[in-house]
């Protein structure tokens, strides 16, 4: 153990943050998972709660893993990995997986293991290094439209396009997050005009070619439209019961909540341990234990904006940001759900949530930001040993 802790290198204060919220996450997975454990597990609760450890074990390992391998690699990596994730997009959508009439295929089973597996939570991070290296790749290059289509923009509509049908609040967040980075990347705002037109052309064809069929997407397109009417309205479905029931958990908490373990709406709201754990979180802990995830949130934030920019290289700034920004930009839509500030998404809480998937990929883009610290950390090193005298006679000697 002692050797593990000797080799973890990048930003101790990323660690810290990381541990602390994955740490907050046990109890109130542990409370929230005690009806599905009912329903699942013929009343056993302690299985919920080790499931929940081995998919932060093994998050953590990715991790712990990922923060080794150089940065510079992921360059090369994210040209192979694209392919392949736009195959694995192809395979789950081929499956055709139906939930309710509506297209739900937004999982493949990991053969052997038998696990389900997200894939655009996947095809999310690589996008964003691809997106990433590209920008790094052109920065002092005079770019055009024309020319940033084909190596640029395809794969991100293909990626998008694969994933929409079945998920369109992951299919919008990515989207928005692509035109963040590249205009830090310094993409000319003129083009970025045209590719937003075009990208919200393409949806409102999409809905017109679902609304004239038939089937699980036009059943899926109605469902989105339903939500937004809905939560502008306030009428009475289930997403607005789940809001509600949301509401509730979030008044009985008050400032210092219920108590570990003694919510009563986790047994009324569904996803209570996955899409709503944050309303869990306040009824049980109040505003000072929702506030403290909040906080810590933000100072994740902060820790990645520093990373960024102690880069020494603009693909290491933009990769920290691609990988980054996006974690703390879906843990702040969880938390507005929960609080009526946004419709229903179906995001979860990073790192809090119940879900494989979720938390391996989240663990990932982790990796990925403490390998670019990482690598600041031993440039620093090495100019304080090459201004030590004392250190180069140790070494000579």
């Amino acid at each position: 153990m002692q050797t593990v802790f000797k080799n973890i290198k990048g930003d101790r204060l990323i660690w810290a943050i990381v541990t602390l919220l994955a740490i907050a996450s046990f109890l109130p997975v542990y409370s929230a998972a005690s009806d599905l454990a009912y329903d699942k597990y013929d009343g056993n609760t302690f299985i919920s709660f080790v499931k929940h450890f081995v998919h932060l074990f093994l998050g953590f390992a990715i991790m712990y893993g990922v923060h080794k391998i150089p940065y510079r690699y992921f360059r090369g990596l994210s040209l192979v990995a694209i392919p392949i994730v736009l195959m694995l997009l192809v395979i789950t959508m081929l499956q055709g997986t139906v939930v309710g009439g509506a297209s739900a295929s937004r999982w493949i089973k990991i053969p052997i293991v038998g696990m389900s597996f997200q894939t655009s939570a996947l095809a999310s991070v690589v996008l964003m290094v691809y997106v990433a290296r590209y920008m790094s790749k052109i920065k002092d290059v005079n770019i055009t439209l024309k020319k940033s289509v084909l190596p640029l923009w395809m794969p991100v509509f293909f990626v998008l396009a694969l994933i929409l049908p079945s998920n369109f609040s992951t299919a919008a967040i990515i989207f928005l997050m692509v035109i963040f980075l590249v205009f830090l990347g310094g993409y000319p705002v003129r083009y970025l005009g045209v590719i937003l037109g075009s990208g919200f052309l393409a949806l409102m064809l999409f809905v017109m070619f679902a609304k004239l069929t038939s089937g699980p997407i036009h059943v899926k397109v109605n469902t989105w439209e339903n939500r937004i009417k809905n939560y502008s309205n306030n009428k009475d479905t289930e997403a607005d019961y789940q809001i509600e029931k949301a509401k509730i958990a979030i008044a009985s908490g008050k400032v210092f909540g219920v108590g570990p373990g003694k919510s009563i709406q986790k047994h009324a709201l569904p996803q209570s341990s996955s899409d709503f754990i944050f309303a869990i979180i306040i009824e049980e802990y109040g505003l000072i234990g929702g506030f403290t995830i909040l906080i810590l949130y933000l100072w994740l934030l902060f820790r990645i904006v520093i990373v960024s920019q102690k880069s020494d290289t603009i693909f290491g700034k933009l990769l920290v940001l691609g990988v980054g920004i996006p974690i703390v930009f879906q843990a702040l839509i969880n938390m507005a759900v929960a609080v009526e500030l946004f419709p229903v998404t179906g995001q979860t809480l990073p790192l809090i949530s119940s879900g494989g998937t979720s938390i391996w990929m989240t663990c990932l883009a982790l990796g990925i930001i403490l390998s670019v610290s990482a690598k600041r950390e031993e440039i620093k090193n090495q100019e304080i040993k090459e201004n030590n005298p004392l250190e180069i006679l140790s070494e000579t000697i």
